[in-house]
């Protein structure tokens, strides 16, 4: 482009020259000036640039390249390589071959995965407002496009203020009494039987959800909601062919559905006229209160955050815990003295606290290891707003950008011996960026004082008032696609004597 702007500019200078010769003089005078000024040259050149439609940084960056990788087979790309193997094989092999920063190609979208603490800041936090959060195609219509994960600016803020207010420690801490009864119950319903544990702690971690989300008059719609978003679960991952009998059309079916369950659900309660303090509630009350598709969206974004990766969560736990006796005997003996200082409470007044779950350090950091060690959430999904320019590379408007905490989490720069299960590394903090479970930024996940309160919950009477075997050996991982002990950890369990 420069250079036909530049012979475009000597050919006329040419013509000024022979054709009028009182004007030559001047004509190249000016030229020599330009040439002898080189700040009233870029001004020009600038100029020129922006009539052609293109900034001098929008130029600059045509020229800068793609980061290295491969983009994998047409439209799928190399989703099923991602979800088929163990992602840290997947990582570790990109990593290696290409560096820190390289691109690839799943769920349709093209996209760039970073795996350095300076780059997840540079996108989650830093330069936020050049990345937007987002989901592949797929899951963005099945979650609804209004739900919070989508959202920049003053719509966000709004949203997370509400999630927060039904989701914040000052809010859950009227929460842990019904929080504890799921517990209980779930347990109860597990003695003397082999469960799959990891469909089991779904189950209590979708029930502690709905029990958030709505009032106890709401449970005659509760089973219908179940039903209809176990089936739209199974499509989450599906391609976005939304033709009769694929995964992607009965998923959207079903989350037609919901949406007209929940709005039942609102409109019963505005009937009843209650006022309530639950996720619902927070939704309909007050100046900032949602519309009926805007509740829907979000109401269904927060089962899906809440419900496998709390789940998938407590298995892992479970199975470190079995793997590692030492560890698992350090939680019971604290989950003990917890139990002790309930039993001295006044009569009728026996439940778990608030204060209680501050009381259990080693349990936390068995918590914070196993999120470290499992890393859940393999990476979070965000999109370039703009043409982004990071270490050298283009990363394009659109393109999908992913930091990827499993690599963080397993780097021996940071945590040694990365694959060895060790909660007392977690007695000192880790160096800034290099834990992020619940991501970070403005958009880290606003319900993890509530997920952490329903581990809690569980492990305190699991680990008093239950004992557990896993009958099958291994270490076997399955991707499905959270990572997960094979065949959902078989577990049988039975109360202690």
């Amino acid at each position: 482009m420069l250079w036909t702007l530049g012979c475009t500019m000597n050919t006329t200078t040419a013509a000024t020259y022979t054709t009028i010769n009182g004007a030559t003089t001047t004509g190249v005078s000016m030229w020599l000036f330009l040439l002898l000024c080189p700040p009233v040259l870029a001004l020009l050149c600038s100029k020129l640039l922006r009539a052609f439609g293109l900034s001098p940084l929008a130029a600059a960056r045509q020229k800068l390249p793609l980061p290295p990788g491969t983009m994998g087979w047409p439209y799928v790309g190399e989703t099923f390589q991602l979800y088929s193997k163990n992602p840290n094989a997947f990582f570790a092999e990109k990593q290696k071959r290409y560096g820190s920063v390289f691109k690839t190609h799943i769920l349709g979208c093209p996209c760039v995965m970073i795996s350095s603490p300076d780059a997840a800041k540079f996108v989650l936090s830093t330069r936020a407002t050049l990345f937007k959060p987002t989901f592949p195609a797929s899951k963005e219509r099945m979650i609804g496009r209004q739900a919070i994960f989508f959202q920049q600016g003053d719509y966000h803020a709004c949203l997370r203020r509400l999630v927060v207010r039904a989701f914040g420690p000052d809010a859950i801490r009227d929460k842990v009494a019904g929080v504890e009864a799921a517990a209980i119950a779930a347990l109860r319903s597990w003695n003397g039987r082999l469960i799959n544990t990891y469909q089991e702690m779904k189950t209590y971690a979708f029930n502690v959800a709905l029990l958030s989300i709505f009032d106890k008059d709401e449970l005659c719609y509760i089973e219908e909601v179940k039903q209809c978003y176990y089936t739209l679960e199974k499509g989450y991952n599906s391609m976005p062919i939304n033709l009769p009998g694929t995964l992607f059309h009965k998923a959207m079916r079903a989350r037609r559905q919901l949406a007209e369950r929940v709005a039942e659900i609102i409109a019963s309660r505005r009937k009843r006229g209650v006022a309530a303090t639950d996720l619902l509630g927070s939704f309909m009350e007050g100046k900032e209160a949602l519309t009926d598709d805007q509740i829907s969206d979000n109401i269904i974004g927060v089962i899906f955050a809440a419900r496998d990766t709390t789940a998938s969560v407590l298995t892992w736990i479970v199975k470190y815990l079995t793997e590692n006796p030492r560890f698992l005997q350090a939680v019971t003996e604290e989950q003990e003295e917890v139990r002790r200082s309930k039993e001295q409470a006044e009569e009728g007044d026996k439940c778990l606290t608030w204060a209680h779950t501050k009381k259990m350090p080693i349990t936390s950091r068995v918590i914070q290891e196993t999120l470290r060690v499992a890393s859940i959430l393999s990476f979070t999904f965000r999109e370039a707003v703009e043409d982004v320019e990071y270490q050298g590379y283009l990363i394009p408007k659109g393109w999908k950008v992913l930091p990827l905490f499993r690599n963080i989490h397993h780097s021996p720069d940071f945590f040694s011996e990365p694959d060895k299960f060790d909660p007392s590394r977690f007695e000192v903090a880790p160096k800034p960026n290099t834990f992020m479970p619940f991501g970070n930024g403005t958009h880290s996940c606003p319900g993890n004082e509530l997920a952490k309160l329903e581990v809690l919950a569980l492990l305190h009477h699991l680990t008093t008032k239950y004992r557990w075997s896993l009958p099958e050996s291994g270490n076997g991982i399955q991707f499905a696609p959270f990572a997960l002990p094979m065949n959902g950890l078989p577990m049988r369990v039975s109360l202690k004597t």
